[in-house]
């Protein structure tokens, strides 16, 4: 399939500034690693960097290799090691020595541990909280089988934040997702969250793999039935030559449609929804700050979130 050239709206800040190399320093020296590198994700520059305030960077647990292979992530799969005992306390000060006041976690899947690391996960959240409790902890989770169990390890540590992605519409879930995701098992995950906690749940969903309009419109109602608060949009952009192809580059105007629907129509909290917008986005974290740590309004809370992303 010939190549697909990038649109001029997908533009991408370099890595830069004290910031920046701070905060890969600090992670080095504690053997930790972050999904912004892992993932190769597109804001790391802007987010590592900062632009009007510190910067920020999402932690990922249980080690750099994953037990699944999902088509769209550049995250290597197999070959785990034992999970580090070390970890979650070096993350905790990692994120004091830093100087964080909202702090991001995700991990690879572990399905050849048996709880999937919901206790190691959990235990991170415990330790964080331990040394500052205003810290707000917002946490990206595996879907652990669906194993209610795992999910609640996570409930119980009193995160801020419970997301779980999606990641596209239930046609596509294969060949993007691994087999052993799906559809309706991260919807029992958000809808666990939401039915045993008032934790706020967010979920992500990539667009240009091919997906029609009426299936985005159907993923959004069955995320707001489950009551998601939050929802992002973003680009999806092709990693490496083996993964899975661009469909289409989606103009920031649909971007921007999907947004409307899912606040004005359809009720979410808050839609981060851009090009370049990922599931680990300061914009987002913005919105739960302003609500939860400053007491804003939903409408305050929106604006302060999308003046800070210059939207």
């Amino acid at each position: 399939m010939r190549t697909r050239r990038k649109p001029d709206w997908l533009k991408m800040r370099p890595p830069s500034g004290r910031r920046f190399t701070d905060i890969k320093s600090t992670l080095r020296d504690r053997n930790l690693n972050t999904v912004c590198e892992e993932a190769n994700c597109p804001n790391l520059g802007e987010c590592w960097s900062g632009r009007d305030g510190p910067g920020t960077a999402t932690f990922m647990l249980m080690g750099d290799r994953c037990s699944r292979g999902c088509n769209f992530c550049d995250v290597t799969t197999g070959g785990m090691e034992p999970l580090d005992p070390d970890e979650p306390a070096n993350v905790a000060d990692a994120v004091t020595e830093i100087g964080l006041d909202y702090v991001v976690l995700t991990s690879v899947d572990r399905d050849d541990l048996p709880d999937q690391g919901a206790a190691h996960f959990a235990e991170t959240i415990r330790e964080i909280k331990r040394r500052d409790p205003e810290v707000l902890v917002e946490v990206l989770i595996p879907d652990f089988q669906g194993d209610p169990e795992h999910v609640r390890k996570i409930i119980d540590a009193g995160p801020d934040v419970i997301a779980h992605n999606i990641e596209t519409v239930e046609r596509l879930q294969w060949p993007i997702r691994d087999r052993r995701a799906g559809y309706e098992q991260s919807l029992s995950v958000l809808r666990q969250v939401t039915d045993e906690s008032d934790i706020h749940t967010k979920t992500s969903v990539m667009l240009g793999l091919g997906e029609h309009a009426h299936e985005v419109y159907q993923t959004l109602s069955d995320l707001r039935e489950a009551d998601v608060d939050i929802v992002t949009f973003g680009q999806y952009l092709q990693p490496s030559r083996s993964h899975l192809d661009v469909f289409e580059y989606v103009h920031p105007d649909a971007f921007e449609t999907w947004r409307r629907v899912a606040e004005d129509e359809l009720g979410f909290l808050y839609c981060a929804s851009g090009p370049m917008v990922r599931s680990s986005y300061k914009a987002g974290e913005l919105f739960v700050d302003a609500l939860l740590r400053e007491g804003s309004s939903v409408e305050e809370a929106r604006q302060a979130a999308r003046a800070a992303a210059g939207q």
